[in-house]
């Protein structure tokens, strides 16, 4: 059987919140490791608890990888959150082994660009908490921002975030801690936010609530 929201679950933390969450905006939702699953998903969604190279091990060699880059080769409707803002990514430089060395970890590569580590000598990493969102004027035409109002606030935790070779012209909204980061993408059917959207009372269910909208057409 179909469904029309997966949440992708890669053994890595609670997602049950997310898909809570999405149930709770009208979603038929679904927490599966299984790749056919996956690509028969109507919406994907790949939230984000744990290192930047363990998911992406995960994810290869369970066949998951696969199945997320080949629907969104697709179009299918897809939202990352989290770490799963991370993964789209060319590389990310979190890795937990000493087989990258000061290498880079490979993504999941359907977006350009590094995701790098929040430095600061006076902020604490990791960024935890609620923050603002600034929308750019690509977010402002973006569906998932709909009736979601500039500087909004939402529920950050993380240590990483995406740099800045990252293309602009994708950038929905940026935050401001230790350096300014994109605290959410979108091009074409990809969609990412840094901060939680389950976390982020209101405003959070009204961008799932949007994501919904958009998978549905």
């Amino acid at each position: 059987m179909a469904h029309e929201l997966v949440v992708v679950d890669y053994h890595k933390g609670n997602l049950l919140s997310v898909a809570r969450s999405c149930s709770a905006v009208g979603a038929d939702v679904v927490v599966s490791d299984d790749p056919r699953t996956i690509s028969e998903a109507s919406g994907i969604i790949l939230p984000g608890v744990g290192s930047f190279e363990d998911a992406m091990s995960y994810m290869r060699c369970s066949g998951q990888a696969d199945a997320v880059v080949g629907a969104i080769r697709r179009s299918v409707p897809f939202l990352g959150i989290c770490l799963g803002l991370q993964l789209p990514f060319s590389r990310g430089s979190e890795h937990t082994s000493d087989a990258w060395g000061n290498g880079w970890v490979p993504g999941l590569g359907v977006l350009s660009g590094s995701v790098t580590r929040l430095e600061s000598t006076r902020l604490k990493v990791p960024h935890v908490g609620w923050n603002q969102l600034h929308l750019t004027e690509h977010g402002r035409q973006c569906p998932l921002f709909v009736d979601v109002p500039e500087g909004s606030n939402v529920y950050f935790t993380h240590s990483y975030a995406a740099s800045d070779d990252v293309d602009t012209d994708i950038v929905a909204a940026n935050t401001h801690y230790t350096r300014t980061f994109a605290s959410a993408i979108w091009q074409d059917n990809v969609f990412g936010v840094q901060f939680h959207p389950e976390k982020s009372s209101a405003t959070g269910l009204r961008i799932l609530s949007n994501f919904v909208r958009y998978v549905r057409g």
